[in-house]
């Protein structure tokens, strides 16, 4: 009995220390440095991922909260179109952004942003995926490429890496690496 209740006090304390070091990172937000995302992320070469102007692959996953979510169906809303892992550490610094981005500007930008998890790329499964979500409180759609094939349709080879689509459904920019909410909104503005 005393080991069960040492072990829960233990389990206790490290679930306190990663909300609290969770909670610090998202109150001291500060810029991206463009310069160091660059350095690290140099772009792709020119025959990966899709094409600005091209219509990307249309897809119906599951979200972590269990809906049913049809990227054809947001056509005539912007789209922020996201993946990402729970391990990938610059996934890890614009999600506070993106939460802080999607809050503010989700209805005056008329903007949608569906940050698809790389489900299948997770060391920990969709528990660890839920985890993830709730410490970082996002609330905008977190679909499940379960078995990677969303991933292979888009040519994803970094995490991460966003797609920017017009209300008309068209790529109207690529972006790997991170971003903050300035960076987002600049781009958001500048879709057709």
């Amino acid at each position: 009995m005393k080991r069960v209740i040492g072990l829960s006090i233990v389990a206790l304390l490290i679930g306190m220390m990663i909300v609290i070091m969770v909670k610090s990172n998202i109150e001291q937000l500060e810029p991206i440095d463009e310069s160091l995302a660059t350095a690290r992320f140099p772009k792709p070469a020119e025959e990966s991922g899709l094409k600005i102007g091209e219509t990307p692959p249309d897809f119906e996953l599951t979200t972590i909260s269990g809906d049913l979510i049809k990227l054809s169906d947001l056509k005539g809303k912007k789209v922020i179109l996201n993946f990402w892992t729970s391990w990938c550490t610059w996934c890890k610094a614009e999600m506070p952004y993106m939460e802080n981005y999607y809050q503010q500007y989700k209805e005056s930008a008329n903007v949608e942003i569906m940050a698809i998890n790389m489900t299948d790329s997770e060391h920990q499964g969709i528990k660890g995926v839920q985890r993830f979500v709730d410490a970082y409180g996002l609330t905008f759609p977190i679909p499940l490429d379960i078995d990677g094939e969303i991933e292979i349709a888009y040519r994803i080879t970094s995490f991460p890496t966003t797609y920017m689509l017009g209300s008309d459904g068209k790529i109207g920019q690529r972006i790997v690496g991170p971003m903050d909410e300035d960076r987002m909104k600049d781009l958001v503005d500048n879709l057709e």
